[in-house]
């Protein structure tokens, strides 16, 4: 029996970690093999058969303040992986991402002489250049999702490797070809995370209602990820509706953002997976965030952004193909002329689904899936004497 473990705390890592679970399921059965997949993760990868040990559902918080506010939940629920995964000592634990827990958690697995394998590298390459050579060491192998990656570990003695994106094979199975897209349906996404709905929400609101004015036959969309951001998010736009009864109506539905990606003529959204997920799929973004300003202040004493952009698509291609607005720049202001720009007919609509064409052909795997990819990287290190 073959056991091996899967850590993810967001819900981009959940879907990676259930795809790669079901991959490793097919490569053992293809050998004769059978595997134990445990782990930490949400609702994909518990239905793709993996042994939840925490559901990291609403685990997935950003910014200083907001993870201090947790603190003592990350800190349960570190402890008692780490009493289990000693105790279990699986042939290799992989670490998806979610770097503020799975940074110190591959550190006592190292000490523990137990394989890390490293699936989606975490941003060191932002906030964090000085630990690459520790990433290198405790590594076992490093598994990059994005191609300029493997650049950031060229000067260490590990080896990154380039899997491709999980994203391109997910978009290109959800698909449906009965889907038309609609210049006139805009598309919302607030986010996955309350406090990116409490941040980001009401000035993509009042974006809302200054291209209604401007553009009347414009129907809006907002796409949730799961029931519980859903509610809030009709909470908070009753709560704007009673100061702006002029707003005008927002459809708010729960896990089809994959549908209204394919359906919408343009989209506004916070930066996250969600835009490369939508370049993919060709929708055009206008892209921003907003955080806490004592985080902000923290944060920019230690980051620096990478070739000059925060948003995904925009560091792939390394040039401008979503508009970013960060902080107080996430407004109406600024955002409505943005969105103008990308509208069917606009002036850069052209420019951004060129660069949308090329960020995808730049993440599209070498062979076979990104999955397949990285379980067939992961198998290798089960099956290490």
């Amino acid at each position: 029996m073959k056991n091996i473990w899967i850590v993810s705390g967001e819900a981009s890592g959940d879907v990676y970690g259930a795809r790669l679970a079901r991959e490793l399921r097919r490569l053992a059965a293809e050998r004769g093999d059978e595997i134990d997949i445990s782990g930490m993760g949400g609702p994909e990868m518990r239905r793709a058969g993996i042994r939840i040990r925490v559901d990291s559902t609403e685990l997935g918080v950003v910014g200083v303040i907001e993870v201090l506010k947790h603190l003592f939940t990350f800190v349960g629920i570190f402890f008692r992986l780490l009493r289990e995964v000693k105790r279990e000592r699986p042939g290799a634990v992989v670490l998806i991402d979610y770097p503020g827990f799975n940074l110190l958690f591959a550190l006592m697995l190292y000490w523990h002489r137990i394989p890390v394998v490293w699936y989606v590298c975490p941003h060191l390459w932002v906030w964090g250049k000085w630990r690459l050579p520790v990433l290198a060491r405790i590594c076992t192998r490093m598994l990059v999702i994005f191609p300029f990656e493997t650049e950031v570990f060229a000067r260490t003695k590990l080896h990154a490797e380039f899997v491709g994106h999980p994203l391109v094979d997910i978009v290109a199975e959800r698909r449906d070809p009965a889907v038309v897209r609609n210049p006139d349906d805009f598309l919302l996404l607030p986010g996955s995370r309350t406090m990116e709905i409490n941040f980001l929400l009401f000035p993509m609101l009042e974006t809302v209602l200054a291209l209604s004015k401007l553009h009347p036959e414009l129907k809006f969309h907002l796409s949730a990820p799961r029931e519980k951001i859903a509610a809030l998010c009709r909470r908070r736009i009753g709560q704007f509706r009673d100061r702006n009864p002029e707003l005008p109506e927002i459809e708010v539905t729960c896990g089809d953002t994959s549908y209204w990606q394919q359906r919408a003529g343009t989209g506004l959204a916070a930066s996250g997976t969600v835009t490369v997920e939508s370049a993919i799929a060709g929708l055009p973004l206008v892209v921003g965030y907003k955080l806490n300003w004592i985080t902000i202040l923290l944060a920019a004493l230690v980051v620096r952004l990478y070739r000059g952009f925060f948003t995904m698509v925009n560091i792939i291609a390394n040039r401008t193909v979503f508009e970013e607005f960060l902080q107080h720049h996430f407004a109406p202001r600024e955002l409505v002329g943005a969105v103008e720009r990308i509208l069917p007919g606009g002036i850069r609509r052209g420019e951004v689904e060129a660069g949308m064409a090329e960020v995808k052909e730049l993440l599209t795997p070498n062979s076979s899936s990104a999955a397949r990819q990285a379980a067939e990287a992961c198998y290798a290190v089960l099956e290490k004497p």
